[in-house]
C-alpha cells in the first residue's frame, strides 16, 4: 500500500526524498532517534517495531498531505497541523513548557503564593531572613510573607503606588513612592518615616551601595541621587542629571559599581565604584535604539543583562501599560495547515527596526550583544540565573527563560496581565503580577508531575465532520477534542472527549459536527513531550456564489491570456503547483474589439475553495424561459456575439457550479442574473431633407434616425478630406431622430459632402450628397 502511494510520487521523487529526510532530521533533533558514542543508531534498543512503524506512517502522511493540494474542497479531507512554535505559543500553557522547535513537555513547578487583591503588584524584594516584600497599587500598601507563608499588610503610605523597594544593612526597607512620592525607611515593625524627598514626579527606583548609601532615581526629570542620611538635601546629594526624561532602573554589582537605564535615549552608564567615591562621573555602556531600558540584572557571573523596549512605560505615568502584545481574536484563530505559504524571512536578530522588546548581555569588560530580540512580545522584568535569564512579559503573563545563544523557552504562564518583577530567595524564582497583583513562586529544577496544552481555536469557515487526530509523542500522552459554533468556547461547546484510539498516536475524533475546534493534550510522567498534532476534517459543501458581473462596453471582447505552463505529472501526481511557485490564480483576459461584442466577466466565491465551471443563458425580456449560450467554462469570462441575436432587449444569468470537486449528489450551485442589456446591431439610417445653393454657396440639411437605441454623434467630410464634428439643431446628440444642416463653400464645379452618424452601440450610418454650383 506505502509502495503504491510513493510510486505516485515519481516524477518528484526528489522532493518526496528531501521532505523524509527533513523529518528524520527533526527526529533526531528532538530525540526520537538515538545514537550511541561510535554514531550507529540505538533505535532498535530504544523504539519497539510498532513505534518505528507509527513513526514511519507519520512521517508518509505528513509528507503526502504536504504534497498534495492544499485547498480546502468539500470532497476531500482538509488537514489543520500545529507543528509550529509561532502555532503553538497561540495555546494556552498549564504546566508546560515550549521549547525553541515547538517540543510541549512539563514546566517547572509553579505555585500562586498570594493574591493581593490589589490591581498592580510594582516592585518586590527579599531580606536577608527570605521575608518577602511586595509593593503594590493603587493603595501604596506594602505587603509582606514571612519565611513561613504569613501574609501581612506591612505598612500602608499615602501615596497611590509603591513603585520600588529594596533592603539595606540590618534589613531596614526602603521604600519610594509616586507620583509626587517620597523614599520611606520603615522599621521592622511597620513603621515608616520620611527619608528622602527629591521634590520630583515620578521616583522610579532605588539601589543600596557599598557604603549603605541610598541611590535614588527619578524622572520626568531625571536624576540619580546619593542619599547617606535621613532629611538630606535633594540639591546637595545629587550624584547625576541628564537631559534624558527618566531614569527607570538601577542595580548594583559585587564590585559596587551602579548601573542605571534611561528613557527615552535607550542608555545604560555605569557608575565605577571608584567614581562614586570620588566625581561621580559616568560611562555609557549602551546606547539602545530602543527608548527605554526597563530592567536590568547582574548574572553571577558579573555580567550586567540588559532588557529595552521600544515603547515607553514610564512616558505612560503611573498607569502600567496594557498587554499591548495581546493577540487578537483574528490572530488567535488558526488557520488549515497550507504547505504553498511562502514562510516569513527570518530576521537578524540584530535587526531591531520592528523590535517591542530585546535583551542585551554587557560582559565584565563593557562588551556587548544582543542575545534576544521580540517583535511581538513585551518584556516588563528581567532576572539572570545560573540556569538562563528569565524574562517576564505582558504575553499572557509568560514567562519566558533565554539562554545566551539566544534560544527560547515558555517556562510558565498565569491568568494575569503582566509579569512585573523577577526576584529569587535564593532557593525559588519569586514572580510577582499585575492586573491582577499575584506572588507566584517557581522552583526551575523541579517539574509538575501533570500539565495541559490547549491548543488554539481552530475556524473552519463552515460546519465541518472530524476525522482523525495524529500526534507524535513519546511518554504519557492524552489527546482530547471538543468542538462548538461560537468563536470563543462557552457553554454551549461539547465536553472535552478522548478519540477512539487506533492504536499509535492516532485516534477518530469523536466530538459533533460544528464550525469550530480545539484540541488538548494532558502530559503525564517526566518524560513526556509533545512535538505535532495534525487533523483532518471534511467541511461541508456550500453553494459557490457569483458575487458581481461586469458587462463591458459595447464591441469589446475578452480573449483569454495564455496559461502559466503546468507539468501534466504533477495532476497525476496529486501535487499542488504552488508547491513549485506556479500561481494558482488564473491570469486575467486581454480586451480587444470585436464588432457587435457583449463581454461579461465575473466574480465568483466559494466558501469551500472548490473549483468551480460556469455556464452562461440568456432570454429577452418579454421571454420566460432562459435558453443555454455556452456551458461547462472554467474562465470566469465569456464573450457574446451579439450579431448572432436579434435587435431587443436581453437579461443573462451566470450559473456557477461545484461539480469538479463534489460527486454529482453534492454538487451545488449559485447564480446571478444581468441587468438588461440592449442588443442593438441595426445601423442609423441618414437622408438628405433639403439642399440649395446659392452662389458659391451651398446649404444641405440632414436628418439621421435610429430604431433601436439614439444617435449619439455625427461627423462630416468634404471631398474626403478629415472627419469633423457637427452638432444637431437642437445642440446635443441624444435623440433617436437628429437633424443637421451644413454651409458648405463651393470651391470647385462639383462638391461631396459625407455625412456619417454613430448610435449608442458604435453602429454607423453614412450618407453622400453630391452638390454643384
Amino acid at each position: 500500500m506505502y509502495w503504491l502511494i510513493f510510486e505516485s510520487f515519481l516524477p518528484n521523487l526528489k522532493v518526496v526524498v528531501n521532505a523524509i529526510q527533513t523529518k528524520f532530521r527533526k527526529a533526531e533533533n528532538i530525540g526520537i532517534i538515538n545514537y550511541n558514542k561510535q554514531g550507529e543508531s540505538k533505535d532498535t534498543g530504544t523504539l519497539s517495531i510498532m513505534k518505528r512503524a507509527n513513526l514511519l506512517i507519520f512521517f508518509v502522511f505528513s509528507l503526502v498531505t504536504a504534497l498534495l493540494p492544499s485547498r480546502m474542497t468539500a470532497s476531500e479531507p482538509s488537514f489543520w497541523t500545529v507543528d509550529s512554535k509561532a502555532e503553538i505559543l497561540k495555546g494556552q500553557a498549564r504546566g508546560v513548557a515550549i521549547a525553541e522547535d515547538g517540543t510541549i513537555s512539563l514546566a517547572p513547578r509553579m505555585n500562586k503564593i498570594l493574591d493581593t487583591d490589589q490591581p498592580y503588584i510594582w516592585s518586590s524584594a527579599v531580606d536577608s531572613a527570605g521575608d518577602i516584600y511586595l509593593g503594590t497599587g493603587n493603595e501604596g500598601k506594602i505587603f509582606k510573607i514571612d519565611k513561613n507563608g504569613k501574609v501581612s499588610v506591612f505598612v500602608d503610605l499615602e501615596e497611590l503606588i509603591v513603585t520600588a523597594i529594596v533592603v539595606g544593612k540590618d534589613d531596614k526597607i526602603f521604600a519610594a513612592t509616586s507620583p509626587d512620592g517620597k523614599v520611606y525607611q520603615i522599621d521592622k515593625s511597620g513603621k515608616a518615616e520620611i527619608y528622602f524627598d527629591p521634590k520630583q514626579k515620578y521616583i522610579w527606583s532605588l539601589a543600596i551601595l557599598g557604603d549603605s548609601s541610598l541611590a535614588v532615581a527619578t524622572g520626568e526629570k531625571a536624576r540619580i541621587y546619593l542619599v547617606k542620611k535621613a532629611g538630606d538635601d535633594p540639591e546637595k546629594t545629587i550624584l547625576f542629571k541628564t537631559k534624558e526624561s527618566h531614569i527607570i532602573c538601577l542595580t548594583t554589582d559585587k564590585e559596587g559599581n551602579l548601573y542605571a537605564g534611561t528613557d527615552p535615549n535607550g542608555l545604560v552608564i555605569r557608575f565605577s565604584s571608584e567614581s562614586l567615591k570620588t566625581n561621580g562621573k559616568p560611562f555609557a555602556l549602551l546606547d539602545s535604539p530602543l527608548r527605554e531600558i526597563h530592567d536590568l540584572s547582574i548574572a553571577p557571573d558579573g555580567s550586567l543583562y540588559v532588557l529595552a523596549l521600544s515603547e515607553s512605560v514610564a512616558s505612560q505615568g503611573i498607569k502600567p501599560s496594557q498587554s499591548s502584545d495581546q493577540a487578537s481574536p483574528e490572530s488567535e484563530e488558526s488557520t488549515q495547515s497550507n504547505p504553498t505559504d511562502i514562510a516569513k524571512p527570518q530576521k537578524s536578530k540584530y535587526d531591531l527596526s520592528d523590535s517591542k522588546s530585546v535583551v542585551y548581555k554587557i560582559a565584565p569588560d563593557g562588551s556587548n550583544k544582543i542575545i534576544w530580540n521580540s517583535s511581538t512580545i513585551v518584556g516588563f522584568s528581567i532576572l539572570a540565573t545560573n540556569e538562563m535569564i528569565l524574562i517576564g512579559t505582558s504575553d499572557k503573563g509568560r514567562i519566558y527563560g533565554i539562554t545566551d545563544d539566544g534560544k527560547e523557552i515558555l517556562l510558565s504562564q498565569t491568568d494575569e496581565g503582566q509579569i512585573s518583577t523577577l526576584k529569587t530567595d535564593g532557593n525559588r524564582v519569586l514572580a510577582t503580577s499585575s492586573n491582577q497583583g499575584k506572588l507566584y513562586a517557581i522552583a526551575l529544577k523541579e517539574k509538575v508531575l501533570e500539565g495541559t496544552y490547549e491548543s488554539s481555536i481552530f475556524d473552519a469557515k463552515v460546519t465541518a465532520s472530524w476525522g482523525r487526530i495524529w500526534w507524535r509523542s513519546s511518554g504519557n500522552i492524552i489527546i482530547q477534542t471538543r468542538s462548538g459554533n461560537t468563536e470563543k468556547p462557552d457553554e454551549t461547546w461539547g465536553d472535552w472527549v478522548d478519540g477512539i484510539n487506533e492504536g499509535g498516536m492516532s485516534a477518530r475524533i469523536r466530538s459533533q459536527k460544528a464550525r469550530f475546534l480545539q484540541w488538548r493534550a494532558i502530559l503525564r510522567g517526566a518524560n513526556a513531550s509533545l512535538n505535532e498534532v495534525k487533523v483532518s476534517y471534511l467541511p461541508d459543501n456550500i453553494a459557490p456564489e457569483i458575487i458581481s458581473i461586469q458587462v463591458l462596453p459595447p464591441n469589446i471582447g475578452l480573449a483569454p491570456n495564455p496559461p502559466a505552463i503546468v507539468d501534466p505529472n504533477l495532476e497525476s501526481a496529486g501535487i499542488d503547483p504552488q508547491v513549485l511557485g506556479i500561481p494558482q490564480q488564473p491570469i486575467p483576459p486581454r480586451r480587444v474589439f470585436q464588432r457587435g461584442a457583449v463581454a461579461l466577466q465575473w466574480t465568483a466565491e466559494d466558501r469551500n475553495s472548490d473549483k468551480l465551471i460556469y455556464s452562461i443563458y440568456y432570454k429577452e425580456v418579454s421571454e420566460t424561459l432562459f435558453k443555454p449560450l455556452k456551458e461547462n467554462i472554467s474562465e470566469n469570462f465569456y464573450t457574446i456575439d451579439g450579431l448572432s441575436l436579434a435587435d431587443g432587449n436581453y437579461v443573462f444569468k451566470i450559473i456557477a457550479s461545484d461539480a469538479p470537486s463534489n460527486p454529482p449528489d453534492k454538487t451545488l450551485t449559485g447564480e446571478k442574473m444581468t441587468e438588461v442589456i440592449k442588443i442593438d446591431n441595426t445601423a442609423p439610417v441618414v437622408k438628405v431633407l433639403s439642399k440649395s445653393v446659392t452662389g458659391n454657396k451651398a446649404k444641405i440639411v440632414f436628418e439621421a434616425m435610429d430604431a433601436s437605441s439614439y444617435i449619439v454623434r455625427a461627423e462630416y467630410s468634404i471631398n474626403g478630406s478629415d472627419w469633423k464634428k457637427i452638432y444637431p439643431e437642437d445642440g446635443i446628440s441624444d435623440g433617436p431622430r437628429e437633424t443637421y444642416t451644413l454651409e458648405v463653400e463651393l470651391n470647385s464645379p462639383e462638391t461631396s459632402v459625407t455625412l456619417r452618424v454613430f448610435d449608442l452601440n458604435g453602429n454607423t450610418g453614412v450618407l453622400k450628397a453630391n452638390l454643384g454650383k
